[in-house]
């Protein structure tokens, strides 16, 4: 389709777009929590460090009821750029796709029905483990009876997130698996040293390459439960990870664990495979041999600051936005000039002018 652009392997791309066109699609957004993000200058996701924990449930929210019930105004980032969980609302309900919450370690629980795994958040890696092993295990288990459950419902299951500071993790992750990776940020300017610096003591701890001790070690929570849950449901239906880097991260620890790369997809922003500060196409081709479908959101056409900072380096992706606008796509053949109306009606109404 003109307005999805595939990478990596073509055959399975284009067989992943035939597969879905014209389908159900069900929308999963796994909700999580790293203390790594309140290392000051790593995230901007939260007006300020006392609203960072707040941003998943209010993402959440913000899917549910258009507006958020545990702060007052919808995530944004200290100088009003919103996040990107408007996008992807917009997207779902342009396509009528239903959607569901999963709980795996927020550290505020959000005020709407959800999955709870009884995860709990992660520590910061900089200062102690992020999770216990056993911790890792479980939320494994769990991500496969969740994705076996909910791929049993839909022709393309599609797995998002929101976790702030979780490209920290996902880049240790990457490393103490032995990949060179460089990763993406929520800022115009990554932190790329302070990053490196975290993962370089963090890593200090992990004794081996064994993956169930480097996710405990240095991950998050997300990175296993999603790991399990594509474990599971690639084996049933089509499976979009609708993210960046943290998507790296849950693809390589997936290694594993097990997927079917024939029925798997990366869905993201172009935003993303721009950025020059990361080098995510190319870490995902070390990783597995899965597609990479990418949607231009044209931000940069948008009249308003706050959406055509996006397509300047901010933000660039988070709460499945770049997977839910794909998929929004695929199911009716919207095209992404009508989501751009779509999206800044849908900030004019939430924001305001």
């Amino acid at each position: 389709m003109a307005d999805i652009q595939i990478l990596g392997n073509l055959d399975r791309g284009g067989n992943f777009v035939e597969d879905t066109q014209k389908k159900n699609f069900l929308f999963s957004f796994v909700i999580s929590y790293t203390e790594t993000c309140e290392i000051p200058g790593i995230t901007v996701a939260g007006e300020n460090k006392e609203l960072i924990k707040f941003t998943p449930p209010a993402d959440a929210e913000f899917l549910h009821y258009g507006s958020c019930k545990c702060i007052k105004a919808i995530p944004m980032t200290p100088d009003g750029k919103p996040t990107p969980a408007l996008l992807t609302k917009t997207a779902l309900e342009a396509a009528s796709i239903p959607h569901i919450v999963i709980n795996a370690g927020s550290k505020i629980i959000p005020q709407i029905p959800y999955i709870e795994t009884g995860i709990k958040f992660g520590k910061n890696i900089l200062l102690e483990p992020a999770l216990d092993r056993s911790s890792v295990l479980h939320a494994v288990d769990y991500g496969r009876i969740i994705g076996r459950t909910l791929a049993s419902l839909t022709d393309c299951l599609v797995i998002g997130e929101s976790i702030p500071g979780g490209t920290t993790t996902a880049l240790a992750v990457l490393k103490g698996l032995g990949i060179n990776a460089m990763v993406s940020s929520s800022m115009q300017q990554n932190p790329t040293e302070l990053k490196k610096k975290v993962v370089f003591e963090a890593l200090k701890r992990v004794g081996s390459d064994d993956p169930y001790e480097v996710v405990s070690n240095v991950g998050d929570p997300m990175i296993p439960l999603v790991a399990g849950m594509i474990s599971s449901a690639s084996q049933i239906t089509n499976v979009m990870l609708a993210g960046g880097t943290q998507m790296a991260a849950v693809l390589a620890f997936g290694n594993s664990v097990g997927f079917n790369q024939d029925k798997l997809a990366i869905g993201t922003t172009s935003y993303i495979i721009e950025d020059k500060s990361a080098n995510f196409v190319d870490t995902i081709k070390k990783i597995a041999d899965v597609p990479i479908l990418v949607v231009n959101p044209k931000l940069e056409h948008s009249k308003i600051a706050g959406l055509k900072a996006f397509s300047d380096g901010f933000v660039k992706e988070g709460a499945g936005a770049g997977g839910s606008m794909i998929s929004a796509i695929l199911k009716t053949g919207i095209d992404t000039n009508t989501l751009l109306e779509l999206i800044e009606k849908e900030y004019r109404k939430t924001i305001g002018q």
